[in-house]
């Protein structure tokens, strides 16, 4: 599982890195998601991973939050 937060705001980047933001549901700052650690989520990460803290985290751990 990875634990994503949005540490930096998406304003004034181009619409597309926007849409991802959003895409991962992010919608504020500091706001933390969990995802599975997939190809297509890792891709979406690396596209905005300027604006977020990625980390691994078990599966149980993130089925505590």
């Amino acid at each position: 599982m990875l634990k994503i937060t949005l540490k930096r705001s998406p304003i004034g980047y181009a619409e597309s890195q926007k849409r991802t933001v959003r895409a991962l549901g992010l919608r504020k700052l500091n706001q933390t998601v969990y995802h599975r650690d997939e190809p297509n989520i890792r891709g979406m990460i690396a596209k905005v991973s300027h604006l977020l803290h990625v980390e691994t985290v078990s599966e149980q751990e993130a089925n505590k939050q």
